[in-house]
């Protein structure tokens, strides 16, 4: 897998202070994306050893309030097993820390991926630039939905992650 950033203490991209793994690939290639150059899989660089620990030193601080995933498309084949582990491991380090998940996916489609044990909230659909609308809480685009993955699971229908003003 690649990346192309570690955000630290970014507030943008789920609730509280987070930190960011921004993943190289991305096949949506949604028109008007403000990361197009997390498309090509081969950019950025190898998500290595030293990488994971900056992640898990960030994720060590306790104002910290978890990890988001996004990118590229942490879905993305060259990105899901690895997204997947990583998941799994922080579930497992930080048990009170929540995992947010951007993809172009959307959670119909996803829903029964075995990654989604692991997130607390997904935001998903492609963006659609015709959908716009920067007053909206975590995502860029109407059609993109802010989902409590937990409750979803637990009811069987898509429940909306609230505190975003959905």
């Amino acid at each position: 897998m690649r990346y192309h950033n570690i955000t630290k203490d970014d507030m943008l991209n789920g609730d509280g202070l987070r930190v960011v793994l921004w993943v190289a690939g991305c096949t949506h290639r949604c028109k008007g994306c403000h990361n197009p150059e997390t498309w090509d899989c081969n950019g950025g660089i190898l998500f290595d050893k030293a990488a994971k620990q900056e992640l898990f030193s960030e994720l060590d601080k306790n104002y910290i309030s978890g990890i988001t995933f996004t990118g590229g498309d942490p879905l993305h084949p060259e990105n899901a097993y690895e997204i997947f582990k990583l998941a799994q491991k922080c579930r497992q380090e930080y048990p009170d820390k929540t995992i947010w998940l951007y993809t172009g996916y959307e959670w119909e489609d996803i829903e029964g991926l075995d990654i989604m044990d692991y997130i607390d909230v997904l935001v998903d659909g492609e963006f659609l630039l015709e959908q716009r609308d920067t007053q909206l809480y975590w995502k860029g685009s109407a059609n993109q939905r802010v989902i409590d993955v937990v409750e979803s699971k637990k009811r069987g229908k898509v429940i909306l992650h609230i505190d975003g003003g959905e």
